[in-house]
């Protein structure tokens, strides 16, 4: 029931907004690409660069997540590539402590615009390597992203998850919803949905700051609230930093 509360209240945030008259809005070759509306990339569930980026585009960055419970610290550092127009690999290193957990790569794919160019959409592929087990989870979903004024945008994932691709069957639903709101010239402000299906999953939510510092850095830093399927709600801390080369 919360769940759906939550849902409830970012479409209701969002239904104040009306699409941008075509042409309003666009991106530009170091956000989303020309003819690609500018939408921010949500801080948890990292896009591989913004849909429609441009061959070339290279990007490192580095995720901070900790659980407010005592729980060690969770990081990832990562590389994302555009090695085509609309098409961009990544290579992320998910850690705990001083300890490699897996070996995750991502390939995301962009379909097209429509709405006068106002709505993006694509595909991405994420799969993992677990370094202790050696199991290969994968995980797949559809990415739409809607820019509705020069203030408001959003993105939408959803898709499923096996974490072991020998057995498909018991894969899980996987939904990620952000919606952004543009505060200044360089500020963004958000709020991230995610939600995972099956025993180990659960939801986070998380309200977050966008912050770019000059032309290549970007910082990202949220804290909410994370509800593991049958365990008590924990306040989640988060902070990532880009550098765009």
């Amino acid at each position: 029931m919360k769940q759906r509360l939550m849902v409830v209240a970012l479409v209701a945030l969002q239904s104040s907004a009306t699409l941008a008259a075509p042409g309003t809005v666009r991106g530009n070759p170091e956000q989303g690409g020309a003819g690609y509306p500018v939408i921010p990339e949500p801080m948890l569930f990292d896009m591989v660069r913004p849909l429609g980026a441009r061959r070339g585009e290279l990007e490192a960055n580095v995720l901070l997540t900790k659980g407010l419970n005592g729980s060690p610290l969770e990081w990832a550092p990562e590389v994302e590539l555009a090695v085509a127009d609309g098409f961009a690999v990544e290579l992320e290193l998910p850690m705990t402590g001083v300890r490699v957990d897996s070996f995750k790569m991502g390939l995301q794919g962009t379909f097209g615009t429509g709405f006068g160019g106002n709505f993006v959409h694509g595909v991405q592929y994420l799969g993992t390597i677990d370094r202790k087990s050696g199991i290969w989870g994968s995980s797949l979903l559809y990415l739409a992203g809607v820019r509705y004024d020069t203030h408001w945008s959003s993105i939408t994932m959803i898709g499923a998850k096996a974490k072991d691709t020998r057995q498909p069957g018991q894969s899980v639903l996987l939904v990620n919803h952000s919606l952004f709101r543009d505060v200044g010239k360089t500020t963004t402000a958000g709020l991230e949905f995610n939600h995972e299906g099956g025993r180990d999953g659960g939801w986070v939510l998380l309200p977050q700051v966008h912050q770019r510092l000059g032309r290549r850095f970007v910082a990202q830093m949220g804290a909410g609230m994370e509800k593991p399927r049958g365990e008590r709600k924990v306040a989640l801390a988060s902070l990532r930093v880009i550098r765009e080369f």
